[in-house]
């Protein structure tokens, strides 16, 4: 019987998962590398949507120490990020709500504490392993930086340019049209057209103050249509962080799932994801994204 491999995936998401990376992986606190290896697991806890970094503990260059201080209250975010799949914790979780069994440790270095920054799995498949809090570190893997979170290698961005007619509209009223649009398919996320400057009607919309960060993208920017009823921080587009997603630096790209887009004449139907409505917590639509895509 065949299978479908979206199913599977989703169908581990209540499992703590790890995939082994060949990369070197540094994470630095004040410019000092803590750690510098060449053996680094992505791990995923049981209802994680995207990977942290796990590392051998004897390859840190700090101390591990049980928590000064007991820990606050950590807010959860559970979402769908698809109708079909179940609910998942995203990047605006943060780090300290673990959903596998295991310690929280103190990250000791000469010149700071960072507070469980550290969390040993009791896993004995990750034995000898310490998970890392990716946001209290700067990440390289080898020698380019990495933000938002690790890149997952199960998770794919493809760009493909097309000459098709792009039409979007909010409330009835047309906010582009193109047929120079580059079209991004990610895995598990909606299409998304990404359209030229020019061909968007900018001045009928504000600039927004939110910023998010995508590991596959780098640094979004947006902008609200405050007429429509879901119009805030209704789209947005890269900077030129990484070469990767070189195709759409610059381009804008709207919440399918909030406005109406025609494709060469056809209405394209909405899907319904997190971002369908403007967030109104930490966090937002950038894997990205949350910090993640989108």
């Amino acid at each position: 019987m065949a299978i479908k491999l979206s199913e599977v995936l989703f169908g581990t998401f209540g499992k703590l998962r790890y995939q082994p990376t060949a990369k070197r992986v540094r994470a630095l606190t004040g410019g000092n590398a803590v750690v510098d290896t060449f053996h680094a697991l992505l791990v995923w806890e049981p209802q994680r949507i995207t990977p942290v970094f796990a590392v051998p503990a004897a390859d840190l260059r700090a101390e591990l120490a049980s928590p000064e201080h007991q820990a606050g209250d950590v807010p959860e975010f559970g979402v769908k990020i698809m109708l079909d799949a179940p609910p998942s914790l995203d990047p605006r979780t943060g780090f300290g709500r673990h959903t596998a069994p295991g310690e929280e440790l103190d990250v000791v270095t000469s010149a700071a504490r960072l507070p469980r920054a550290a969390f040993r799995p009791a896993d004995p498949d990750l034995a000898g392993y310490v998970v890392l809090d990716f946001k209290a570190f700067d990440w390289l893997e080898d020698d380019e930086e990495i933000i938002g979170h690790p890149r997952d290698p199960f998770h794919r961005v493809d760009i493909r340019a097309s000459s098709l007619t792009v039409e979007v509209k909010a409330d009835g009223v047309t906010l582009a049209a193109t047929n120079g649009a580059q079209l991004l398919y990610e895995t598990m996320l909606p299409v998304r057209y990404y359209l030229p400057p020019a061909d968007v009607r900018l001045d009928l919309m504000e600039a927004s103050t939110k910023r998010t960060v995508c590991p596959y993208k780098g640094t979004a920017s947006y902008w609200s249509y405050p007429p429509a009823e879901n119009g805030k921080n209704l789209a947005w587009a890269y900077n030129r962080t990484f070469r990767d997603a070189g195709q759409i630096h610059g381009l804008v790209s709207f919440y399918n799932e909030r406005v109406d887009i025609t494709v060469d004449g056809v209405l394209q139907e909405r899907p319904v994801t997190p971002w369908s409505t403007p967030p109104t917590g930490a966090g937002g639509g950038g894997s990205h994204a949350p910090s993640r895509a989108h």
